[in-house]
């Protein structure tokens, strides 16, 4: 089963320094509809202005991923990390029992986009933690890269949950596969661009939940395609 969430049906905040579309229940945008998706708690696409950013905040006992689509973006937390990402880098905190920290958009001139993604730990009270790597556009462009898994393979970033995080870049025409196993779901984010997915077309900030199916197949029908993967138990 192929459940589409719309990327018009999506939550919105706007501030004078910050656009975000919410796919799932964040702040004030609160729909008992759309809580998550297993593990999977936020997928919240911020657009934040020119030297502007999210203040020092703390969290806990959740794992954050942040993936830059287009500019840059600056960290600084209370383990002392201090960096600055762009696309190709994925970031991965571990709030644990408690972490501080800011973002920022460093630029004077240009804004900088990028998904914040949550997924909720397999236990809580862990150490805080940070970790960051890059993955060149030829090492995802017409595959599928693993960019975080639970057990940091081929590579990647580790994540505390039974879940595989992948990216891919497609131009029209290119696709990719992959296999579902026995009990495990999967949830598909279009970045950039339009998709066919399993027969389902989806376009840019679509999302789609899905369960029972053994493959998915999916075919960029536009250029310049960016797409995340998630596969969890």
């Amino acid at each position: 089963m192929i459940v589409i969430r719309p990327a018009s049906e999506r939550g919105r905040a706007k501030l004078g320094w910050l656009e975000s579309r919410h796919t799932f229940s964040f702040g004030e945008y609160q729909d008992p509809k759309h809580m998550g998706f297993g593990p999977l708690r936020v997928i919240n696409e911020d657009r934040v202005k020119p030297g502007a950013g999210f203040g020092t905040h703390s969290h806990r006992d959740m794992e954050i991923v942040s993936y830059v689509l287009g500019g840059a973006l600056e960290h600084r937390d209370s383990l002392g990390t201090g960096s600055v990402i762009r696309p190709g880098d994925v970031q991965r905190m571990s709030a644990g029992t408690g972490i501080q920290h800011s973002e920022f958009n460093p630029d004077r001139e240009q804004p900088v986009h990028f998904l914040q993604i949550w997924i909720e730990p397999e236990r809580s009270g862990l150490a805080p933690s940070y970790e960051q790597k890059s993955f060149p556009a030829a090492e995802r462009r017409g595959r599928l890269q693993l960019v975080a898994s639970r057990a940091a393979r081929e590579g990647s970033l580790t994540i505390h949950r039974d879940a595989d995080l992948y990216a891919t870049l497609l131009e029209s025409g290119e696709a990719v596969a992959h296999a579902l196993r026995p009990g495990r779901n999967a949830w598909v984010q279009v970045a950039k661009g339009e998709v066919d997915l399993n027969g389902q077309r989806l376009g840019v900030g679509d999302g789609a939940g899905i369960s029972g199916e053994p493959q998915l197949d999916l075919r960029a029908i536009s250029a310049a395609v960016e797409i995340l993967l998630f596969d969890f138990a």
